[in-house]
């Protein structure tokens, strides 16, 4: 299994044949289309680039098109790349689908975080809060960052206020509950990263313990 491009629905439950409720994110996953293949006669390692989801033609470049036009493959949005042991599996304009993933592996999924704008210390960095006692003039602010005379300046990493969110995240080791291959959609148990409608790439978990 390379992995595979897709678009965040939402969060619902389903229940399993004991009845018990299972938290699940939903993902439109696929079909994405082989775009390039690299050996490492060509390009120094093996790896797969599949791409998903239509682009008007006004929206790409020379070269996108060129790029599109030599896999035979429509423009598309997003172009992700998998490294692979063996790419002869693997033809270039090849359609993959969700069927791709089998239910009950374990999987990684990337995404982008939500953006939450410009937090303060406390929401961004968990920080503790001033007293709310009558007098008090310190309440959620920042504390103090200097460290004496020596060495006079503020260390680099301190946590302050300042943008929150809109990060790449990858939630790891999510159980793949389902798997509906006709409408391409995958369940995957728990939070992935990113708001609905968000890209995310779903691939076989590095660190699976199973």
């Amino acid at each position: 299994m390379i992995g595979i491009i897709g678009r965040k629905v939402g969060m619902t439950q389903i229940f399993t044949e004991e009845g018990s409720v299972v938290p699940v994110t939903v993902i439109e996953a696929g079909p994405v289309y082989v775009t390039q293949i690299k050996t490492v006669e060509t390009d120094g390692y093996n790896a797969i680039q599949i791409a998903f989801e239509d682009l008007k033609e006004n929206r790409a470049n020379k070269p996108v098109k060129g790029h599109f036009a030599k896999a035979g493959v429509s423009l598309k949005k997003y172009v992700r790349e998998f490294r692979v042991e063996d790419t002869s599996a693997f033809s270039v304009g090849q359609e993959i689908k969700a069927d791709l993933l089998e239910e009950g592996i374990l999987v990684d999924v990337s995404g982008t975080s939500k953006g939450k704008g410009t937090a303060g210390p406390i929401k961004r960095w968990n920080q503790s809060r001033g007293p709310e006692t009558h007098g008090s003039k310190y309440h959620r602010g920042g504390g103090s960052l200097g460290a004496s005379s020596y060495p006079a300046r503020v260390v680099k990493g301190m946590h302050m206020a300042g943008r929150m969110g809109n990060e790449a995240s990858t939630t790891q080791n999510l159980e793949l509950v389902r798997v509906d291959a006709e409408r391409n959609i995958i369940l995957v148990k728990g939070a992935v990263p990113g708001p609905k409608g968000g890209i995310v790439t779903v691939r076989k978990a590095i660190k699976a313990s199973k």
